[in-house]
């Protein structure tokens, strides 16, 4: 079986092929993209974490919500965050169409949005900077679940915009800080132990 780390970077789309947009799978050579598919998905502006693999098991394993495998994720949003705020988000939060499950939040840092003018997509630069000395900060989230945009919602639910989202670990199994957006490197045997106790046994059978 194989398992590889990959650093995604922006503006590419998870899925194995697509007309109008650069693929995960283009930043791999033609022998290894035709046997990889990657485990679940991040959003075409969602940078970091993603793992590819020939097990056919593990995205479901990984994935599913009711095998409680966290993700962890950095990001910087427009807005700002007050205890109340935080308790919402780690209580698990009722957005329109779902409520998302308990989460851990954790305040890294607060700006003013033009300190983060790097980070802000292009066509949102010109609608941030109206007010370059608005609120801005920085944070991590933890979630136990994949629903669609679920972080960008969570983080709407209590009034802030996310503009830079990077997944940063799924259960123990943490990005290679030395792996350049757009690289990727195989799974060693220590890491994929790291990607749940509870997963190893079945992906070995």
């Amino acid at each position: 079986m194989l398992y590889f780390m990959f650093n995604k970077p922006q503006n590419c789309v998870t899925a194995r092929s697509d007309a109008a947009h650069k693929t995960v799978m283009d930043y791999f050579p033609a022998d290894l993209s035709e046997k990889l598919h990657p485990v679940g998905r991040l959003d075409m502006d969602t940078c970091g974490l993603l793992i590819l693999t020939d097990d056919g098991n593990l995205n479901f394993r990984i994935m599913h919500p009711s095998n409680h495998i966290s993700k962890t994720y950095f990001f910087y949003a427009i807005g700002s965050v007050d205890a109340e705020k935080i308790k919402r988000l780690e209580n698990g939060i009722v957005m329109q169409g779902m409520t998302a499950k308990k989460a851990v939040f954790t305040l890294i840092s607060e700006y003013h949005i033009r300190e983060l003018a790097n980070f802000i997509p292009r066509d949102r630069i010109e609608k941030y900077m109206k007010n370059p000395d608005g609120a801005a900060f920085a944070a991590s989230i933890t979630i136990h679940e994949g629903k669609k945009h679920e972080v960008k919602r969570m983080l709407e639910a209590v009034g802030c915009r996310i503009f830079y989202l990077r997944r940063d670990s799924i259960g123990g199994l943490s990005l290679d800080k030395n792996l350049k957006e757009g690289n990727f490197r195989p799974l060693t045997a220590e890491e994929l132990e790291l990607l749940s106790g509870e997963i190893l046994p079945q992906m070995s059978e």
